[in-house]
């Protein structure tokens, strides 16, 4: 009923699947997982808006020669129309944008490089919440040791010390605008006993203050130069780290801030791919799956 069995696809499917016919200006390329961790690279088109003639290549794995020459069956006139292709910072997605579309301006998404101006605070704070458990641990041995009770440490807001560090985990990647009353209260309790984690969370939210308000590449260029300068002076390694990835990626993620565009295009795709997984309790047989995918979104 469904064609399947004459699907011409069919042979190669798990290897390349491609449809030039839904190639567009303006395109995403990301990677996904489809069954059992194995990883494939999908090419979208923005028009389309995740619906029908959105997939314009889905590809197995992410090893970049394999990728580029499926690509590069794609005729030549049809990829050079190809004016911007959004992408993360892995090198690979760099190299088959630049191979196979050469006219386009590749550009880095900003939350990816958010994402990791997160992950070195939240760092920070598990580091200190890891000290807080065996703090607690070592006051409970002697407690017991002295034949006394133990009694932890509270705050005002009823937190203790552990408590505080785990349950700040979500307010930490809120601006604080957007932080409740009990958020507020427990901000300002963390900051008192953890100024290093006041000062990364002043750079995660100077970095998104970046994107939101730059107006074009050079004020962009010139607030980064800024913030790379308190970077430095706080003295954190991991933040140093990601102030170097944004100089070795500068010129694409600086490109953000010629149309403001982002890779969630691609991340709303993988999430309704993912959806689709869920819906039919996982993959079982990979053809059918892209088969139906194609179908819908291709």
């Amino acid at each position: 009923m469904s064609e399947f069995k004459e699907w011409k696809e069919k042979p190669h499917a798990k290897e390349w699947l491609i449809f030039p016919e839904n190639m567009g200006t303006y395109l995403s390329i990301d990677e996904t997982t489809l069954s059992k961790g194995e990883l494939y690279t999908i090419i979208t088109n923005k028009k389309a808006k995740g619906r029908k003639g959105a997939i314009v290549a889905i590809l197995a794995g992410t090893q970049v020669d394999p990728i580029v020459a499926q690509l590069l069956k794609i005729p030549k006139s049809l990829r050079d129309k190809v004016k911007e292709i959004t992408l993360d910072m892995a090198n690979s997605m760099k190299a088959i944008a630049k191979k196979c579309f050469p006219k386009a301006i590749q550009v880095t998404d900003r939350f990816h490089v958010q994402k990791l101006a997160l992950e070195a605070l939240q760092d920070i704070r598990i580091k200190h919440r890891w000290e807080a458990i065996d703090q607690e641990n070592e006051q409970i041995k002697q407690a017991k040791t002295n034949q006394k009770n133990f009694n932890a440490e509270t705050f005002s807001n009823g937190d203790t010390r552990k408590q505080l560090l785990a349950r700040s985990r979500y307010l930490l990647y809120k601006a604080p605008n957007n932080w409740t009353e009990n958020q507020h209260l427990r901000s300002k309790i963390l900051f008192d006993q953890y100024p290093d984690i006041k000062k990364a969370y002043d750079l995660v939210q100077g970095l998104r203050s970046i994107f939101n308000t730059a107006t074009s590449i050079q004020s962009a260029y010139t607030k980064l130069a800024h913030w790379y300068k308190d970077v430095e002076q706080t003295g954190f390694k991991a933040f140093n780290t990601i102030a170097n990835t944004i100089t070795i990626n500068y010129r694409s993620i600086l490109n953000y801030f010629i149309n403001r565009s982002t890779n969630a295009s691609a991340e709303s795709f993988n999430a309704k791919i993912k959806a689709f997984r869920a819906q039919f309790r996982g993959v079982k047989n990979v053809e059918f799956f892209l088969f139906r995918l194609t179908r819908i979104f291709a």
